[in-house]
């Protein structure tokens, strides 16, 4: 009820002119901006860019997007800037970090702070969808989860990123399932905690049996029928961005727009309410880019990991669960094995917001207690959302600033 109040006094105010929209010059400007792809983006505003193929060890052809200096931290003769890859999160891809232009943006941050920044894309996204050898419309190239990003894709990358670079080391930033896939790896190829300076959690996600969106829940309730429904209907990617999606956002979600508050409110029914940090003049772009598709089993995946928990079970953080006899033929066991955490070894900074619908304050503890070398940063504002390590427009001031106060250290 309180919900359709509120959609009938947005229409009525919308109707009736009261909120003054911004210039033309800049609704044109976000418009021309959600046409525009994670290089176009970096080209216009000045940043140098460039386009890297890498092939995971089970064939997967994956883009990255690498900013190797910025116009205020220029490349110096001899002097080599500390590489960082930086992981998006599920249904997004490398663009959100650089929607939100320079100055905001934590790619922009990071270049301009004198670091060589790798943006990743995990296959499956709008940036990875290439095999050597199977067809994208297969099920075979669909039959993934985050585990397979997590023991494949990051490991390709890093290997990557290292060899170009000639580093042994470098920094890793991820947000939501970015964190999820650096914690797989770690945990099931602990050698890559060697090839790592320090990683930032951004969003993490691990344990999820405290997670308050009503979205997930909902979803993750229905996980079995819904799993049984989309393999009838042979739907293997989830939420691919088409061009629908690009028109419902310039158009319904552009300023001036009726339904603006209502694709803000969208966003934050999945991750938290959180109205000041949104500048909803770019939610045309941010849904042009966003959804950036995912495979259907990632989410599926995650539903696992909220339903896995009961009265007497603390829930897990644990690889796809098969059934108790796929688990007995793929793992020799019943259930899923867990992650161990205690392989975990290199320095994870934890930056979480008690506003995070996704990330759940007793979760993220549990993952705290769990790893050997952590350390925890409470996002100074209440009101911060999952989605706000994005987009938000002080992100810089409270959280991205932090990460390059640490990186110093290193």
């Amino acid at each position: 009820m309180a919900m359709a109040a509120r959609f009938i006094c947005i229409v009525a105010v919308c109707l009736l002119g009261v909120n003054a929209a911004p210039s033309q010059k800049l609704q044109d400007e976000v418009l021309d901006e959600a046409k525009m792809d994670t290089p176009q983006l970096l080209k216009k505003h000045g940043y140098p860019v460039e386009i890297h193929e890498v092939i995971t060890d089970d064939d997967y052809i994956l883009t990255m997007h690498r900013v190797p200096y910025s116009p205020v931290s220029p490349l110096v003769d001899g002097t080599k800037k500390p590489p960082i890859l930086v992981q998006h999160g599920l249904l997004s891809s490398s663009a959100d970090w650089v929607l939100m232009g320079p100055g905001i943006g934590y790619a922009y941050i990071l270049a301009d702070a004198g670091y060589d920044v790798w943006l990743g894309n995990c296959r499956g996204n709008t940036y990875s969808k290439r095999h050597k050898t199977l067809d994208v419309n297969s099920d075979e190239f669909w039959d993934f989860s985050w585990h397979e990003n997590g023991i494949h894709d990051v490991p390709a990358e890093i290997n990557y990123i290292l060899n170009v670079t000639g580093e042994e080391k470098l920094f890793y930033a991820g947000h939501s399932m970015g964190t999820t896939m650096f914690y797989v790896m770690c945990s099931e190829r602990p050698e890559y905690n060697d090839k790592i300076r320090a990683m930032f959690s951004l969003a993490p996600i691990a344990y999820m049996n405290h997670m308050t969106s009503p979205f997930f829940k909902l979803f993750s309730k229905g996980e079995a029928f819904i799993a049984v429904i989309l393999k009838l209907l042979g739907i293997k990617e989830f939420l691919p961005n088409n061009e629908l999606m690009d028109l419902a956002g310039k158009v319904l979600c552009k300023d001036g727009a009726i339904f603006q508050k209502v694709c803000s409110d969208v966003l934050f029914l999945i991750a938290g309410y959180d109205s000041k940090e949104l500048n909803e003049t770019m939610l045309p772009s941010i849904i042009a880019h966003t959804p950036a598709g995912a495979s259907v089993k990632q989410l599926l995946h995650y539903a696992q990991e909220i339903n896995s928990g009961s009265l007497f079970d603390p829930g897990h953080f644990r690889q796809y669960d098969y059934g108790i006899f796929g688990n007995k033929a793929k793992y020799g066991q019943w259930s899923p094995p867990d992650y161990d955490l205690s392989k975990i070894t290199a320095p994870v900074y934890l930056l979480y917001s008690e506003n995070d619908w996704l990330a759940g304050l007793r979760d993220i503890q549990r993952l705290f207690d769990g790893l050997p070398n952590a350390h925890k940063y409470d996002v100074p504002l209440h009101s911060f959302n999952h989605l706000d390590f994005l987009w938000a427009i002080d992100a810089n001031q409270l959280v991205y600033s932090e990460t390059v106060k640490i990186m110093k250290d290193y």
